[in-house]
Formats: structure tokens, C-alpha cells, sequence
């Protein structure tokens, strides 16, 4: 994976260069979106705007299969990267994905991003019939996963006795096109997640704390706690926190010329319990809400400057937008694209 280089002598709060935007789209295939048979048109239009990369999330409800779909896209696009976001570690063995990952990075000549997660929608696996394990035994198993995947996609061979995984003498085949192997993404809200992701990671997604049923903290959303998140990870990180790109995922994208105003209204709107998803712990001043990295409120040029100021603050550099965000989103990446 290469980028373009970052602005010569610059340097974020936490003292590292700043690196070059990068921008993801995602999309699910379900019927918001078009369904299936739009899927593919929307990572082709995804790679039209200029969007770097396009992931796939891993759930069992109404979206497509992210393997098969990338699969998919490896032969109906041609520039964009292709990701998962995050595959749920619970749903397959490391050895059968390292498998298919690698297909579709040599299918795609070498463009897969590869997310991967300790799995969290606890009634997908019930229903599922597979264990719901403890946070604990899950961040177990995802550690074992990322160290087969990370000998697996380098097309070695891979013996490893763990409390979980066995694996005596597989080869990876076929040898991913992308050297030294496809990139690895994790990440979490929690410091025990985001410590794994260090170890681990070459890309550490930095996300806001969720409840047990999975609802988002809205304390959860300030640049206050994504700043803290960062810190903990580059003292887990140590001398890789250079290597490691971090990336954020904007939930809302509002085109305003009064920011001030629009940022009022969400947030009565927040009091008065119109985001279901959301859980409103905290009471967050304007300025807190328009501060916020996974919250972009304003004209074009104004939430450039408010993504060039968490990188600023944050190093966090990669920007996830969700699906139903894409076009609102899409004018502001030339904004950035030589920043």
C-alpha cells in the first residue's frame, strides 16, 4: 500500500508527520441502498468520486456476504482499495478466510484491506447458533486470528499451537500480490481492544465507546475521547505508532451554511431520544458537537478545515464514511485530496 507523501516538515499534536487523507465508502448491498444488484454500482461510483477505499461490514441481517461481494468487485472495479469493515472473528476459522483473503487480493492485483473484529452483535450469533463468548475469550481468539492471518498472508507456512486455533503446517496460498502481506485493520472503543489493535494492526480504527446491547455513548463522540484513544494507543504501539495509520468513521455528514444552528437542532433533537442507536449520557455544548471527528456539520470548505483539524489533533488520518453518507461527502475530498 502506497500513498502520496504528507506536507514536508509537518507534524500533529503527538509529534509524527502528518500523513496524507485517505477516504473509505462502505456499503452493505441491503434495501436502503438498492439492494444487491445495486451493490456493485455503488463501489463503482464510490471509485468515480475519488473515495480511496470501499469496505464491506460483516453481519448476518439484511446486507450482502462481504467475501463473495468483494469477489465481486475485485473484477467490476479497477483503482479503489476493498475492505472489510470488520470481518466478525466468531463467523470463520483464520485458516479458511486467510484463504479466501488472499484470492481477492491476488483477484483485485493486490487492493484488499483487511478488517477484522472480535465480533460484538451478540443476537447475529445466538441466532445464529454460534457461541457468544465473553469479551474476554473474544479478544483471545481475535489475537490468534491476527497472528495466523499475519503468517498465512504472507504466503509462508503457518504452526501455531494456541488455546483456540491449531494449525500445523499450512501454506499460504495463493501468495497475496501485496507485499509483505495485505494490511490488517482493527480497532475498537475500549482500552483492551485498542491495545490488541496496536500490537497487531497497520491500520487502528479509533471508535467511540458503545453499551453492552451496542448503543453509541455520546459521550463517547468528543475530540476530547478520540484524543485520549490515540494516546493509549501509541504507548501500547511503542516504536510502531509511526508505522500505524489511524482511521475514524464519520457518522453524519449535514451541508449547512449555519453550523451553529444545525448543531443546536441535532442536539435537542439527541434530548429528545430521536437517534434510537444513540444513548444520551452526556449533555454536549455546540461547540463540543461541531468539535467531534465522527460528526461533519457545515459548508464544504468548513468541514475540510474541522477533518484538517483532527488530523491535526489526533493523527488520525484515514476517513470512514458511512453508506448513506457517500454523496453528501464526496464534494469535500478534493478539498483535501493534496493535504
Amino acid at each position: 500500500m502506497t500513498q502520496a507523501a504528507a506536507p514536508a516538515g509537518e507534524l500533529t499534536a503527538l509529534g509524527t508527520p502528518l500523513r496524507p487523507f485517505r477516504f473509505a465508502a462502505a456499503g452493505e448491498g441491503n434495501k436502503q441502498e438498492g439492494g444487491a444488484r445495486k451493490f456493485v454500482q455503488l463501489a463503482q461510483q464510490a471509485e468515480e468520486y475519488g473515495y480511496d477505499t470501499f469496505v464491506v461490514p460483516d453481519h448476518l441481517g439484511d446486507q450482502i456476504g462481504p467475501i463473495a461481494a468483494l469477489g465481486a468487485l475485485t473484477q467490476a472495479t479497477d483503482k479503489i482499495r476493498l475492505g472489510t469493515s470488520v470481518l466478525a472473528n466468531g463467523f470463520r476459522h483464520p485458516v479458511v478466510l486467510a484463504k479466501d483473503l488472499a484470492t481477492i487480493d491476488v483477484l483485485s492485483k493486490g487492493r484488499l484491506e483487511v478488517g477484522v473484529g472480535a465480533g460484538w452483535k451478540q443476537d447475529e450469533f445466538l441466532a445464529a447458533g454460534l457461541p457468544y463468548e465473553t469479551p474476554g475469550v473474544r479478544l483471545a481468539k481475535l489475537d490468534e486470528t491476527l497472528t495466523i492471518l499475519d503468517v498465512l498472508l504472507r504466503g509462508q507456512e503457518c504452526t501455531f499451537a494456541g488455546k483456540y486455533y491449531q494449525v500445523d503446517g499450512v501454506k499460504g496460498t495463493p501468495r497475496p500480490r501485496q507485499g509483505p502481506r495485505p494490511p490488517l485493520c482493527t480497532g475498537g472503543g475500549g482500552p483492551k481492544m485498542l491495545r490488541l489493535a496496536a500490537k497487531h494492526a497497520d491500520i487502528v480504527s479509533v471508535v467511540p465507546m458503545t453499551t453492552k446491547t451496542g448503543k453509541g455513548l455520546l459521550s463517547g463522540i468528543t475530540l476530547e475521547k478520540a484524543i485520549e484513544k490515540v494516546n493509549l494507543v501509541k504507548e501500547a504501539a511503542g516504536d510502531r505508532f509511526a508505522d500505524i495509520e489511524l482511521n475514524w468513521a464519520i457518522t453524519a455528514v449535514v451541508i449547512t451554511d449555519d453550523r451553529e444552528k444545525t448543531a443546536e437542532m441535532a442536539l435537542s433533537a439527541l434530548e429528545r431520544g430521536l437517534a434510537p442507536d444513540l444513548e444520551v449520557d452526556v449533555k454536549l455544548t455546540v461547540e463540543e458537537l461541531l468539535d467531534s471527528p465522527y460528526v461533519a456539520i457545515g459548508s464544504f470548505e468548513e468541514i475540510a478545515e474541522q477533518i484538517k483539524r483532527v488530523r491535526k489533533l489526533t493523527s488520525m488520518s484515514y476517513v470512514g464514511i458511512y453508506p448513506t453518507q457517500m454523496d453528501a461527502f464526496a464534494p469535500v475530498i478534493p478539498l483535501l485530496r493534496d493535504e
